[in-house]
């Protein structure tokens, strides 16, 4: 089973993501992909942490979500990629060693042939206003993009707003 999660900012998403990876009642993988950089971001890493204190294995990848995918792979696991918004951010300042566009394809070519329960957790990010910048602009082209690709592929797409879930897609996994 692979689902997208999307939400916007303290939406809920994180919290509905992590619970339905705990009642699987495999063995929780948390691949983080945030990096501390500032001590906000500091904070909201260390309260993530502590909601997952001596249940999760915490695995940190900010840039090679595929491979990162691939080497945590195991039928009696689950996944939890939190957050692809801040990965995509990450590959767009990782400067001309590593590219968006490969690191992306990177990622779809590997889901399909995993054997562990995924949830990829994801901002909306393009309910608001076009932003002035390219930069900005190409995050919000990016992301946007990605979540289209990834929804194609994936089992079950959730929203969460008010840390309500609503189901956008549902099918069995592997039947197309």
């Amino acid at each position: 089973m692979i689902e997208l999660v999307l939400g916007g900012a303290r939406s809920g998403k994180s919290r509905y993501a992590e619970q339905k990876m705990l009642d699987t009642g495999k063995q929780c993988i948390y691949l983080a992909t945030a990096e501390s950089l500032d001590e906000e971001m500091e904070r909201r890493i260390e309260t993530h942490r502590g909601r997952r204190a001596g249940v999760w294995l915490t695995v940190e990848e900010p840039l090679y979500l595929g491979r990162a995918l691939q080497g945590t792979d195991a039928p009696d696991r689950c996944i939890l990629v939190e957050c692809l918004t801040l990965w995509i951010s990450n590959l767009l300042k990782a400067g001309p060693g590593v590219s968006v566009q490969e690191q992306k394809q990177a990622l779809l070519a590997v889901l399909p042939g995993l054997t562990a329960d995924v949830c990829l957790v994801s901002n909306e990010v393009g309910w608001g206003i076009v932003p002035l910048g390219e930069l900005s602009r190409r995050y919000v082209d990016e992301a946007g993009w990605l979540h289209q690709e990834l929804a194609r592929i994936c089992d079950r797409v959730t929203l969460v707003v008010a840390g309500l879930p609503w189901t956008l897609k549902d099918r069995a996994p592997g039947t197309g």
